[in-house]
């Protein structure tokens, strides 16, 4: 069988390439697919135990079976609408965008009547970074997959917290120094349930949602160094 598989951010370099098709045997499983790169590539080998897997958009266990035409995509730590975005990057909570993001523009949709409170989280880029002069950053993602995983994270929001909606809004591409990189809106009858969501939602977003950053330096670019997707997300500790 055949399966298409997707590399990200880091892993892209690692790779060669963002996605090649692979042919395996009939009933292999995720781990066989891993095998194969850590044999394959001693720099993927390295970090496959921090990565997060993919099948068809969904998270999934090593363990799991693959069949024929699926899409794998192997994702890397994570890094952690104000203009026209494509119908297929925007859900009713959710939106992934190229485009400056207009908070303003946000709070003024969101807010209603009944709502005491909005509370707003803004990711904006710094001049700097671990000592070195930041110049500009780099957004990228698995596109269709983080606005799913957006979308799931706003309907968790509006279960376990007491607010009546949430916004979450990602820009991709070249960002410069001051510029928005993610906004969460959180509108609500109290404060202390706004606070709640909005601080659960970027925190949450920023360990389990696929987007990645490059931090362009004056004297060169890396990757930023994410955090571990979550046991639950990555697997059984020391399953590949």
């Amino acid at each position: 069988m055949e399966v298409r598989v997707l590399f990200f951010g880091m892993l892209r370099d690692f790779a060669g390439g963002e996605s090649e098709h692979l042919s395996l045997p009939e009933n292999a499983t995720l781990e066989d697919l891993l095998a194969h790169y850590g044999e394959e590539n001693p720099r993927l080998k390295d970090i496959l135990s921090s990565i997060a897997i993919s099948v068809n958009q969904e998270y999934a266990h090593p363990s799991t079976q693959l069949a024929n035409g699926d899409e794998v995509a192997l994702l890397p730590p994570v890094s952690g609408g104000s203009a026209p975005v494509p119908p297929s990057l925007l859900t009713s909570h959710a939106a992934i965008t190229r485009e400056r993001v207009s908070t303003r523009q946000i709070i003024d949709e969101i807010k209603h009547p009944s709502d005491g409170a909005i509370a707003v989280f803004e990711g904006i880029v710094r001049n700097q970074s671990r000592g070195r002069r930041t110049l500009y950053l780099d957004y990228e993602a698995y596109e269709e997959m983080a606005l799913k995983q957006m979308e799931a994270l706003a309907q968790q929001a509006l279960k376990d917290f007491e607010i009546r909606d949430a916004k979450l809004i990602h820009r991709l591409g070249r960002l410069e120094i001051g510029e928005t990189s993610v906004l969460i809106v959180v509108a609500s009858e109290h404060r202390a349930a706004a606070f709640d969501a909005c601080r659960w939602l970027i925190d949450t977003l920023k360990r389990t949602v696929p987007i990645w950053k490059k931090e362009y330096f004056e004297d060169g670019a890396v990757w930023a160094a994410g955090e571990c997707f979550p046991a639950e997300i990555r697997g059984a500790e020391g399953s590949h």
